[in-house]
């Protein structure tokens, strides 16, 4: 069955980029792939050097416009958008599933998950205020203004190809700058609907851009050009550097959202079943390919036992397949290349000492996809590559501990910090911890942390700024300060 077939809005599959207002096919006919069956849904055209400098050309002239735009009017088209995606929903997930193979529940909640953002960033938009002050000069006042960053570039990451796009340009677009979007290779046709479904809702030519082509052509030219004031990015650590790098020459603002270890600490009063749940959410959504899953359970060692018991009846019934089936729990990492990663950090595990509990092997010959068994893993060393590497797979590990000290020494001991997870009912416990966890965002006996209304981010290494509520809109705009002299009062 062809991607149109099923669609029921057919004109939402689009493979060509979206440059002020126009679709612009690429050179060349990159293939997209189905990562369940290995099947092709699409291909997609490289715009290169000179489509990117045509949409930033584009976005930068469509800024002067956009950012004298009453905010009310921004909300007002930001709502359209909102409501359209919304309307759209089904066939959003669609594309969500077949670029990258999560099932359609999950899909489902990602689209009403990146629709929140635009609803929030429109209510926000109109309530940018700055702020007056009394200066320590005489006859003087002060006050700020919060005005538009300006034209603002952002690559967006495969595991989320409809959400992290609206996470970023939704307030982006609230505060008044315009944008210029490359989303993963591997995931084009989610960014594409939304540029479809942005020029229904009235967004004017320019404001909205998706450029689809090679990553080390587009980024260069998308950190180097002098009219995008920010760069916006959500992947690895080690492109998060190199961007960084490249933006530095012109001083760029940067908002990185990179990877993450999360520890998932189970201390020895919890409540064992919630706790368990707790790691199923955490660990195996998306097959455990979010920058937050759970990546490191340290459970003291009094309950560890029974903990391992009823993790591995839950892991041990998880039901891998293709995400349109309806009976399958988890879809397909996103390509053979993550099967293989990820069977090597497994493998890794075992020769350090680590006992596979359940699973603990592709299954790419048995689903015909790229499928990896859900998988318990107990023991090793906790310096082992399963330990301080983001698995970004369905393999949950589990390290003993018996002091709150030590529990934390080994929690912090990674160069990342963006989620962690803390389960007690001990609120004491609760203080302690959470002060002493070096993460951005921490759950306590709750398995997830992302909304629209309050700030996503990390320390360390995990990345720069925050998305999401107020937080999220005020890091696309700069802060203005104006002192006025000669008042006679």
């Amino acid at each position: 069955m062809s991607v149109a077939d099923r669609l029921k809005d057919k004109t939402l599959y689009r493979t060509a980029s979206f440059i002020d207002g126009a679709w612009v096919q690429g050179e060349g006919a990159k293939p997209i792939l189905n990562p369940a069956n290995n099947e092709m849904i699409a291909e997609v055209g490289d715009v290169g050097a000179d489509g990117a400098r045509s949409a930033i050309a584009a976005a930068a002239t469509a800024f002067e416009t956009w950012k004298r735009t009453s905010p009310f009017e921004r909300s007002k088209l930001l709502m359209r958008w909102h409501e359209l995606i919304l309307e759209n929903a089904a066939d959003l997930a669609v594309l969500i599933t077949l670029e990258m193979g999560k099932t359609q529940r999950e899909a489902m909640g990602e689209v009403v998950y990146g629709a929140a953002f635009i609803e929030w960033s429109a209510e926000e938009a109109k309530r940018i205020h700055g702020e007056t002050m009394q200066p320590p000069f005489p006859n003087s006042r002060g006050w700020t203004i919060h005005q538009p960053v300006g034209v603002v570039a952002c690559i967006t990451p495969w595991n989320f190809p409809n959400a992290m796009i609206t996470r970023k340009c939704a307030p982006a677009l609230a505060a008044g700058c315009t944008m210029v979007i490359k989303p993963a290779p591997e995931t084009p046709l989610s960014a594409l609907a939304l540029a479809e479904l942005a020029r229904r809702a009235g967004i004017p030519d320019g404001v909205f851009n998706v450029i689809c082509g090679d990553a080390q052509t587009l980024g260069p030219v998308m950190t180097g050009a002098p009219e995008v004031k920010m760069i916006g990015f959500t992947g690895s650590t080690a492109v998060g550097k190199l961007l960084m790098r490249q933006a530095a020459d012109g001083v760029k603002r940067v908002a990185l959202e990179l990877g993450g270890n999360a520890p998932f600490i189970v201390m020895d009063d919890a409540d064992i079943e919630a706790a368990a749940d707790g790691v199923i959410a955490s660990k195996f959504r998306v097959s455990g390919q979010t920058c937050v899953s759970a990546n490191r359970i340290i459970v003291q060692s009094s309950i560890a036992d029974r903990f391992v018991a009823a993790l591995e009846a839950r892991v041990s019934k998880l039901k891998p397949g293709d995400g349109f089936d309806g009976a399958s729990d988890l879809g397909p990492l996103i390509h053979h290349e993550a099967v293989a990663r990820v069977d090597a950090l497994v493998r890794n595990a075992r020769e350090s000492g680590a006992r596979i509990v359940t699973g603990g092997r592709p299954l790419v010959d048995e689903l015909g996809g790229a499928f990896y068994a859900p998988t318990l893993i107990e023991g090793g060393n906790p310096t082992m590559d399963l330990a301080c590497f983001e698995i970004f797979g369905p393999v949950a590990s589990i390290y003993r501990l018996d002091t709150e000290e030590e529990i934390l020494r080994l929690a912090n001991d990674t160069p990342y910090g963006l989620a962690a997870y803390l389960y007690t009912r001990d609120v004491n416990r609760v203080y302690r911890i959470t002060e002493g966890l070096d993460y951005g965002m921490i759950g306590v006996n709750a398995p997830m942390v992302g909304s629209a209304s309050t700030p996503f981010g990390g320390m360390k290494e995990s990345g720069i700024g925050r998305e999401g509520g107020k937080w999220g809109v005020e890091e696309f705009s700069e802060l203005k300060y104006v002192l006025l002299g000669g008042v006679e009062a």
